[in-house]
């Protein structure tokens, strides 16, 4: 049996993935329990892996990373009117000061509809709901763009809504996540993680059982090892992939990243719909989508350091993205347990069979392989009829 693993209360302030590209955190890791830390790594160096890069575009300063042409490609993701009159919820700790502006340079950007406060797509309040916002914090704010713009770009008419916890605390954001719920999201995307506590169970019954609603969770960019609310039996948790162009009938492939947490949960009880016999406990992840940042995607963000386009990955990018996929297959009935559906439907996921994030025991909780294995979970998205009911 595996042993199951939390991430390491550490706080590097910079980190390498592969020999491509530099990153640097944009929240450092907890040091405290029950805190969490956003999971948005920002490219600072190198060159990215991927062959793509949005070479349509004539503005002096054009993103690099992927965009959203290149990420309904790579998904099969319906472009057209999918998704209208849904309402994607983010939640994050903090306020960022600029989030209506950034989506709106982001979206004019690529030709995506406006989504702004005047037109009804796009609302921000605090975590009860108020127009009470907390205080701004440059890190929260770079995964709040990298949120809304990976929303935006898996499903361009899809409502917005950005729930801001006053601070990191477990306590805070689940507050924040059943707000999100109660303003009527029925997809709300959560990339943040922390360590494994025994009041995981607690947290679960408090905020993240919501049936009828599809919450997905970032597993974390540390590598093997499990993380919460990644872990939590009623969550989504999301994987990461690298993603590059291929010759190949798809035109793109995917390998597991090796920053993608994955492994088995200390606490929380398996779901009915896991059948993988290496972890007694809930396994991480179910699916996954591209967060290396050396195949990273393009993201708009003026609050802080480094103003303007930039570079980001991590499983920030892919618990959004999966969020957004979800809106596009439709409303999940309600009662119904959205964290089951791609179980139903793995022949709709495209199987990710190569890479690794660590060593274990046994071998598929750390590497890629043919169907289930931890880092990619079932697979990432090939249309969206694996995230239906």
């Amino acid at each position: 049996m595996a042993t199951p693993l939390a991430q390491a209360a550490t706080s590097p302030s910079v980190a390498t993935t592969a020999a491509h590209v530099t990153t640097v955190r944009s929240c450092a890791a907890p040091t405290h329990k029950d805190v969490m830390a956003c999971k948005a790594l920002k490219v600072t160096g190198g060159t990215l892996a991927s062959a793509h890069t949005e070479r349509d575009l004539t503005a002096a300063a054009a993103p690099s990373g992927l965009g959203p042409s290149s990420l309904q490609s790579a998904y099969k993701l319906p472009s057209s009117t999918a998704g209208s009159g849904r309402t994607v919820a983010i939640v994050d700790a903090y306020d960022d000061p600029n989030a209506a502006a950034d989506l709106a340079t982001y979206r004019s950007q690529y030709g995506l509809p406006a989504c702004t406060t005047a037109n009804g797509c796009f609302k921000k309040v605090g975590q009860t709901g108020t127009s009470t916002l907390p205080s701004a914090n440059a890190g929260w704010a770079e995964e709040i763009s990298l949120d809304l713009d990976m929303v935006s770009a898996a499903c361009p008419n899809c409502k917005i809504l950005l729930v801001e916890a006053k601070s990191a605390s477990m306590a805070n954001l689940g507050t924040a996540v059943n707000t999100a719920v109660s303003l009527g999201a029925k997809y709300v995307s959560n990339s943040y993680g922390g360590g494994e506590s025994s009041a995981d169970s607690s947290y679960d019954s408090q905020y993240f059982n919501h049936p009828g609603v599809a919450i997905t969770v970032s597993s974390g960019d540390g590598g093997y090892g499990t993380e919460y609310p990644a872990a939590s039996r009623y969550v989504t948790a999301v994987g990461g992939t690298s993603l590059k162009t291929a010759s190949n009938s798809r035109g793109w492939s995917e390998s597991v990243w090796s920053g993608a947490g994955s492994g088995c949960s200390a606490y929380d009880a398996k779901p009915s719909w896991q059948k993988d016999t290496g972890c007694l406990r809930r396994t991480v992840a179910d699916v996954s989508a591209v967060a290396d940042p050396a195949t990273g995607v393009a993201v708009y963000d003026t609050y802080g350091g480094d103003p303007g386009w930039e570079v980001f990955g991590g499983t920030s990018a892919s618990s959004p993205l999966i969020a957004a996929v979800y809106a596009l297959a439709g409303t999940p009935s309600s009662g119904s347990t959205p964290a089951s559906f791609p179980y139903a439907h793995t022949g709709s996921l495209n199987d990710v069979t190569s890479g690794s994030n660590g060593s274990c025991s046994p071998a598929y909780l750390c590497k890629g392989g043919s169907g289930y294995d931890g880092p990619s979970g079932l697979g990432t998205p090939n249309g969206t009829a694996a995230f239906t009911g």
